[in-house]
Order: C-alpha cells, then sequence, then structure tokens
C-alpha cells in the first residue's frame, strides 16, 4: 500500500493484479508496458535477512519456495519476452532493520519507470542495489 499509494500521489496511474498477464503482476502501467511486482522476502525465498527457513517441515517450505521461485522466473521471462519492462521490489526495501527509507524507494522506482533499462530490482540494505 505504501508503494501504491507514493505512486498514485506522484501522478502515476496503474492497474492491479491483471490476471492477462504472466505472475498478475502487483502493478501494471499498461502504457509504458511496465509492470512492477512486490515480493515478499520468505514467499519468494529472497536471500536477506527476513529470509529463513524453517526448521520443521524443511522439504515442503523447500519445495513450496522453490515452486514459488520458479514461477517467478518463468513469469518474468515470458513478460520480458512480450515486450515489458519488469521492476521487483522485494519487501526488505519497505519493511525490517535493512529497509530503505520510504522516499528513496519511491524515488528509484519513479526514475524507473520514467526512464528505466529492461529488468531492475530494488531490495534493502546490502541488497539494495538496483
Amino acid at each position: 500500500m505504501i508503494l501504491r499509494r507514493g505512486l498514485h500521489a506522484r501522478g502515476f496511474r496503474y492497474r492491479l493484479h491483471d490476471r492477462r498477464l504472466p505472475g498478475s503482476p502487483d502493478l501494471v502501467f499498461p502504457g509504458r508496458r511496465t509492470v512492477i511486482f512486490v515480493h515478499g522476502c520468505f514467499w519468494h525465498g529472497h536471500g536477506c535477512h527476513m529470509f529463513r527457513l524453517p526448521a520443521t517441515r524443511r522439504e515442503f517450505w523447500e519445495a513450496k519456495i522453490g515452486s514459488n521461485r520458479a514461477r517467478d522466473e518463468a513469469a518474468e521471462a515470458a513478460l520480458l519476452a512480450d515486450g515489458w519492462r519488469v521492476l521487483t521490489i522485494w519487501e526488505c526495501a519497505l519493511k525490517g532493520r535493512e529497509r530503505l527509507p520510504v522516499d528513496e524507494v519511491l524515488d528509484r522506482a519513479v526514475d524507473w519507470l520514467t526512464n528505466g533499462p529492461i529488468k531492475e530490482t530494488i531490495a534493502g540494505g546490502a541488497n539494495g542495489s538496483l
């Protein structure tokens, strides 16, 4: 919601979870042919301080998170092949001890929306490179 409100306040209009696109991206900017995914670090297996594999039912969680990651990669590849630009914002960029300032995340997202490369990632802390 922080990202959605911030981008809307900066004049960007988008669609939510367009099921016609691979992966049902969180935010879709049809006129710009761009999409933004906001991934939870646990559910998508991000290599940051917010991800820790549970000690119980370890095989189940490895398979579950592994399939989520495979689905993410396939959706991203399909979008890129179809000419869409893709931005992934990780949960750790907005929450947790290594989070970035909200305005920084919004500024980076706006910069990417206006003239960024085909594929980009925003993450918190040491993983915070664009």
